[in-house]
Parts: structure tokens; C-alpha cells; sequence
């Protein structure tokens, strides 16, 4: 079996189940709301299908895709797996500088304060 996280890793692969997300739709249907061809976009459904994350029920001529429900909640396992106590320091951290507004310090060369003269510039 396709692993979720991997399986859901793709962009294509992340729109289908977004789409999926509000009900079931035929492969012709989710083909349409994608640049590539529908044969790409079967493709998709059957690596999302291994990794157990939508499933097909064929009726008539067509085949209609839904989302599984137990195999989004093992993907959100795994996305809280790798979601640690770390990243959220992380985050934080960078929520924090962003709200002070942090700058590079003054003379650093990276740093693009107007106010600083540069010795070297010709005015």
C-alpha cells in the first residue's frame, strides 16, 4: 500500500482530494478542473486509491471517485506525527520576530536603512 503522506505529497494528487472533499465525481468531472489529460488524472486517482484514500465505484460506463474517510484520518496521523513540539517553537519564534518587526542591525550590509549613509556612494 501507497504510503498517504507520500500519495498526497503531489499537488494534482492534493486538488483531487480537495475537490473529492464535497462528494463524489466521475473521472470525467475531476478531469475537467485539471490541465492534463483525463489519463493523468486516473493515474492520480489510482496512487490516491493504493494509499487508501478515495475509493471508486463504477456505475454505467463511469466511475466515480469518493473520499475514504478512515484513510484521511491516517493521513492526518501522519501529518501529526511529523508535526512536532519543535515546529510549533519554530513558528512561534517567527510569529514573534515578525510582529517586532525585527530588521537586520544597523551597518549590516544587509540591512536597507535609509537613513544609513554609505561612506563609498557619490552624492
Amino acid at each position: 500500500m501507497t504510503d498517504p503522506l507520500s500519495a498526497a505529497a503531489e499537488p494534482n494528487r492534493r486538488r483531487l482530494l480537495q475537490l473529492l472533499a464535497s462528494g463524489p465525481q466521475s473521472v470525467t468531472e475531476l478531469a475537467g478542473q485539471f490541465p492534463v489529460t483525463r489519463s493523468a488524472i486516473s493515474q492520480h486517482l489510482l496512487v490516491l486509491a493504493e494509499a487508501g484514500l478515495v475509493a471508486a465505484e463504477k456505475s454505467g460506463r463511469q466511475r466515480f471517485y469518493r473520499v475514504v474517510p478512515d484513510g484521511l484520518r491516517r493521513l492526518q496521523a501522519e501529518i501529526d506525527r511529523f508535526w512536532t513540539a519543535e515546529l510549533d517553537l519554530l513558528v512561534a519564534d517567527a510569529d514573534e520576530l515578525h510582529r517586532a518587526g525585527a530588521h537586520p542591525p544597523p551597518g549590516d550590509p544587509d540591512s536597507h536603512d535609509p537613513d544609513s549613509h554609505d561612506p563609498h556612494s557619490q552624492e
